[in-house]
């Protein structure tokens, strides 16, 4: 079972307590936007076998959003952090090279 940890309640949630919402760190594509731009971001998502930024909620908890790092394969969660952070901060990053050293990095 998936359990994550609340950046903001620091409650330690299974996946019953929340609602996924796909990846992280994307540029939400709106109005103004091109036929390209938005046909991208509708369906052009990554879909990694490894290390995935993904958006979390806390439904049954506070009810605030956040990401998680976490590996697609083996569940194992790296750590997770606040939903208004535009890139993975540098300890998130960190505490993935030391499980993974042969990972490639964030892009």
């Amino acid at each position: 079972m998936l359990i994550l940890e609340c950046p903001y309640c620091g409650v330690a949630a299974d996946e019953t307590e929340l609602s996924p919402g796909g990846e992280a760190h994307l540029v939400r594509q709106g109005p103004g936007s091109s036929d390209q731009e938005l046909e991208s971001y509708l369906f052009g998502r990554k879909n990694p076998k490894g290390v995935h930024f993904e958006r979390w909620r806390h439904s049954y908890g506070c009810g605030k959003w956040f990401h998680a790092a976490r590996c697609t394969m083996t569940l194992e969660v790296f750590a997770t952090y606040s939903a208004q952070t535009p890139v993975p901060p540098k300890n998130v990053i960190n505490a993935i090279k030391a499980k993974r050293p042969d990972w490639e990095g964030w892009t």
